[in-house]
């Protein structure tokens, strides 16, 4: 089976999914990531700080380039240890995706479908903080229209800790719920791998946090630790 996982940004897929992605890799399945923007430029700053304006001069935009090739490299490796090869970068804005058209995003989204020809699609759930996960996942929904000529039968979204549990005041609401607990310490291992992603406890992005995240989601379902998902839409014939 081919499952394809559609990102806004470096570490979301890990976040999201990172324990899901590797048990698909264990079960044989083919898996391919996609980055859709490039997860450093919003931050108009170099060393991976945040900084409150928002020009950016020439200097640092050529620094913060060096930076994203070191962040596509962690991305690479985070991949790597969950047992993925196949991973596609693409770039758009960091965090002014709604400055392109969502046309423009569903037809990368809709080409990337057609060459890969996933049956199931995993992507950001709607309620979100981050403008880019909102647009992936709105465009996503629109690549993936169930006509006769898309045969993607599952469409799954997922949650990003650090900003999916700010969309205040909606909220993810998951139905599936997948057992990682032979898979957790992989997702965190993933996780350490965006060496300037990460962040100290008690930040939704920290190791410990995602590992008590993964736990609660295990007490909802029974589980000792989970990853938690919501069904968008499911084709059978």
């Amino acid at each position: 089976m081919k499952v394809l996982v559609i990102a806004a940004h470096p570490d979301d897929e890990v976040l999201g999914m990172g324990g899901t992605i590797r048990k698909y890799v264990k079960g044989n399945h083919d898996v391919k990531i996609v980055i859709m923007a490039t997860g450093i430029f919003a931050r108009r700053s170099e060393e991976y700080r945040n900084s409150t304006k928002y020009e950016l001069n020439e200097e640092s935009k050529q620094t913060m380039k060096k930076e994203l090739d070191g962040l596509r490299k962690d991305a690479k490796n985070a991949a790597k240890i969950l047992g993925v090869s196949n991973i596609e970068f693409l770039d758009f804005p960091d965090n002014e995706m709604d400055t392109v058209s969502n046309l423009q995003v569903t037809k990368k989204i809709e080409l990337i479908i057609q060459q890969f020809n996933p049956e199931i699609v995993y992507t950001h759930s709607q309620y979100d903080v981050n403008v880019d996960h909102r647009i992936t996942y709105n465009a996503t929904i629109t690549a993936t229209r169930p006509t006769n000529r898309c045969k993607v039968k599952q469409v799954i979204s997922f949650e990003i800790p650090s900003s999916t549990e700010w969309y205040f005041p909606s909220s993810f609401s998951p139905n599936i719920f997948v057992d990682i607990n032979k898979e957790l310490s992989t997702k965190v291992k993933a996780l350490l791998a965006y060496k300037n992603e990460i962040r100290e406890f008690p930040h939704p992005r920290s190791a410990k946090a995602i590992e008590i995240i993964a736990k609660r989601w295990g007490t909802v379902c029974g589980f000792n630790a989970a990853e938690a998902f919501t069904l968008v839409r499911k084709i059978e014939s």
